[in-house]
């Protein structure tokens, strides 16, 4: 049940644009090159921005090319995949995620770089102010790290006897490392035993689970980035198994039948980070460009998980929800 379906974007006097614009009919083939830890999906257009750049006008096969790389979790990968696109020359380079982001703009002063999903970019030094980014990186930040607590005092509502959670989170990405820390420091506050449980490699999970088997926890919080997100069917389908309660940051864990999530909506970042991608290829310079953060968010309940659990949630957090799957 879809009660709210829209995502509010701050950018800082942010320009709006509008959604029929059409590429420029100039007969060149546009070509974007595409950077990501994760895993390539079974279907490349979905969620990414693909759709959105076709109802702006640019069409894959038609006046679009797009070089596509997965690092499919592994970290090495990403500075040679990074390479690989700039000999390709493409007119922009879309980075998903905080360490592709990284590695793009590491790589590359001169190509314009659309990131999405990167933390704190300004800390990072991606960019000189989300207002005013200047240099040739632009695009869509995210604001995970801040969502940590709240994230956890809902998971504490739809399970109350909840008084140890393990989390699960990539202890290699230190964007991931200060989301932790966040944890922790609510953790505390709310009287919570946290179990840390860092991986760095997909091969990790395995003990993981061995850990949460041999001293169980009352609930689960996976943080996500390329890596979990890469592995989430098998750390849903491990919380099923073990009848653990589990709270994500974004709604595909849900879908797979994980029990809640919290966090934006990422169909529409991926839509935002289109309509930079064509800006820039109309002509804008990337520096100029201001970039977005969310604002608003969607709350997300598997209620068919709820029931397999045996838990019965709230009405104060079903009056929240945006969706729940029933």
């Amino acid at each position: 049940m879809k009660r709210r379906d829209a995502i509010a974007l701050l950018g800082f006097g942010a320009i709006l644009w509008p959604l029929g614009a059409e590429a420029q009919q100039t007969g060149k083939m546009y070509r974007i090159g595409y950077l990501f830890l994760g895993a390539q999906p079974p279907d490349v257009q979905k969620p990414q921005p693909w759709p959105t750049l076709r109802e702006l006008g640019y069409v894959e096969g038609s006046n679009l090319v797009v070089e596509r790389r997965f690092a499919a979790g592994r970290r090495d990968r990403l500075a040679v995949f990074a390479s690989e696109l700039i000999a390709w020359k493409p007119d922009v380079i879309l980075a998903q995620g905080g360490q592709s982001a990284e590695v793009a703009s590491t790589a590359t002063h001169v190509i314009p770089t659309v990131i999405m999903s990167a933390c704190d970019p300004v800390g990072k030094g991606l960019v000189k102010s989300l207002a005013r980014p200047g240099g040739n990186v632009t695009g869509v930040s995210e604001v995970s790290t801040e969502l940590t607590p709240k994230r956890l005092e809902l998971l504490k509502e739809a399970v109350p006897t909840a008084s140890r959670v393990a989390v699960l989170w990539n202890a290699a990405d230190p964007a991931m490392n200060l989301r932790y820390r966040e944890l922790e420091t609510a953790a505390k506050t709310m009287h919570i035993e946290i179990r840390p449980l860092g991986v760095r490699e997909p091969e990790d999970f395995d003990g993981a689970f061995a850990a949460m088997r041999g001293d169980r926890p009352d609930a689960m919080f996976m943080i996500t980035d390329a890596l979990t997100g890469l592995n989430r069917k098998r750390i849903v389908e491990f919380a099923a198994e073990n009848r653990l309660p589990a709270i994500y940051e974004v709604r595909d864990p849900v879908g797979d039948g994980g029990l809640m999530s919290y966090g934006p909506n990422l169909p529409d970042l991926f839509s935002r980070a289109a309509y930079y991608i064509d800006k820039i290829l109309k002509g804008a310079k990337p520096g100029d460009l201001p970039m977005e953060q969310p604002t608003k968010f969607e709350l997300v309940i598997n209620l068919k998980t709820a029931a397999a659990l045996g838990l019965t949630i709230p009405s104060s957090i079903l009056a929240r929800a945006d969706e729940v799957i029933e």
